[in-house]
């Protein structure tokens, strides 16, 4: 069973640092390599406040990071909007596939912005079927890709199915819902994923090359793609 200096290291890696220095340097303030060295190597105890402390800023949940516990499966529900939930299976092997049948919404727009983005207001295009990996989560969605900003991974008008309820890791891709302003529009990007903390949101696009970072404080929800493929 893993021990907490090992969920640390974990989430460390999968916040998009690939050492402790690397981590201290991007956190000054808030992280002494020398300290987190030690909690990782485990010659020093991980207390509670140190789990909360590196949850904020690894985006994981400090209960995970203590005791491996699930915490509540509900994303982004912070003000710094911090992801918190486990990564979860998106299926389950057994006898038989379940859950066949079910639709869901598909949001998007014709057009995108120049990153692709597009409005995310709650209107939707279509219903099409829900593939066996997220059909019995009923939060469960997808959207229609706007432009070629992530060609050749994702082409214009393609669909992705989206886990709301899955951790993201480093290289996952996503979809990002931003709100630039308090009472402004809310834009959705398809990006890959590169790290989330409470500071900033760092997001790879394809075409042209590029990252697009967005202050913490302004980012909505960051969803896991499950899978992608033609309109139905």
């Amino acid at each position: 069973m893993k021990k907490p200096k090992d969920r640390l290291q974990e989430a460390r890696a999968a916040a998009g640092f690939d050492s402790p220095t690397e981590a201290a340097s991007a956190f000054p303030r808030e992280i002494n390599k020398n300290t987190l060295i030690s909690h990782e190597n485990g010659n020093r105890d991980l207390s509670r406040k140190a789990a909360e402390k590196y949850a904020a800023l690894f985006n994981v949940d400090a209960g995970w990071l203590l005791y491996g516990s699930e915490p509540s499966l509900n994303v982004n529900e912070t003000s710094e909007g911090i992801l918190r939930d486990l990564e979860l299976p998106n299926a389950v092997i057994g006898d038989k596939v379940e859950g066949l049948g079910r639709k869901i919404p598909v949001y998007g727009q014709a057009v995108g912005g120049v990153d692709g983005e597009f409005l995310m207001n709650g209107s939707v295009l279509y219903e099409t079927m829900a593939p066996p990996s997220i059909s019995k989560i009923s939060e469960a969605y997808a959207v229609q890709v706007a432009g070629d900003s992530m060609y050749p991974r994702y082409e214009d008008g393609e669909i992705c199915y989206v886990d709301p309820k899955r951790r993201v890791k480093k290289g996952d891709y996503v979809i990002v819902q931003i709100r630039q302003e308090e009472h402004g529009p809310t834009l959705a990007y398809v990006k890959k994923f590169i790290r989330q903390n409470s500071i900033e949101l760092v997001l790879e696009q394809f075409n042209p090359a590029k990252e697009l970072r967005f202050a913490g404080n302004t980012v909505v929800s960051v969803h896991y793609i499950v899978l992608a493929g033609a309109p139905t």
